[in-house]
């Protein structure tokens, strides 16, 4: 991993926060600015790239788009605020993900443990891009991919379509079919969904509790998580984890 941080002490904060290696990874080396990362970037393998935004946050971004050039390696952005606007450029960078202040240890941990199975997911080593695809590498994600990896960021905010349609300056009428259009289900459903999915899979992986789980998945209120997931599952949340627990 290359962990990209002009604060000394901030870094040394983040390398603290959680068991790196015991989730597989090395901090192979760091960089205080965004040209001294490429640098490294260029001369070395990394597997991943870790920046601290909050107080890169142009820097950071030219860094994003430069690597996105030549290789499609995980970018993991840490800090900052949650303002609409730098999510977005993170997005349209493609970066893996996207933790605003305060980062948590679980965020984090949940986060690479998402790079993880991406990478176990390639079928080789992340190399550069030829150049003969410079069509492919101009090209940016759709303004629903750009809701689709918004929502993957943001599930654990209040998110409505209203609020995403007005960051991006279209008309929430016109997205909301556009995303139906292309999607063949509502924004609402696939939020719904989305938040669903990812409540069964911290069920199935993780030991932490229910309000835990609800909180992350956007749902400040246990009885309506409750009642949502056991809507869409068939039973309750509690009934969902024991079942996965051999008799």
């Amino acid at each position: 991993m290359l962990h990209v941080d002009s604060d000394a002490q901030s870094r040394e904060a983040t390398e603290r926060l959680i068991d790196w290696a015991r989730l597989g990874f090395e901090i192979r080396a760091r960089a205080s600015h965004g040209a001294e990362a490429r640098t490294l970037f260029d001369k070395l393998n990394f597997s991943l790239v870790l920046i601290n935004m909050k107080r890169l946050q142009s820097d950071g971004l030219q860094l994003c788009e430069q690597i996105r050039q030549t290789s499609r390696v995980p970018i993991l952005l840490l800090g900052g605020s949650a303002d609409f606007a730098l999510v977005r450029q993170a997005l349209i960078h493609q970066a893996s993900d996207y933790l605003a202040e305060p980062v948590q240890s679980f965020h984090l941990t949940a986060s690479l443990r998402n790079v993880r199975r991406e990478l176990a997911g390639r079928t080789a080593p992340d190399r550069p891009i030829p150049a003969e695809s410079s069509k492919e590498r101009s090209t940016q994600p759709s303004v629903v991919e750009i809701v689709m990896n918004y929502v993957q960021a943001e599930m654990h905010r209040n998110i409505t379509l209203k609020k995403i349609s007005d960051a991006l300056h279209f008309n929430c009428a016109y997205l909301g079919r556009k995303f139906k259009n292309e999607e063949n289900m509502t924004f609402n459903e696939y939020l719904l969904q989305q938040r669903m999915e990812k409540a069964k899979r911290l069920l199935e992986q993780t030991d932490m509790r229910i309000y835990e789980i609800a909180n992350e998945v956007g749902y400040s209120e246990l009885d309506w998580f409750y009642k949502r997931f056991k809507e869409y599952t068939g039973i309750s949340a509690n009934m969902y984890r024991k079942q996965l627990v051999p008799s």
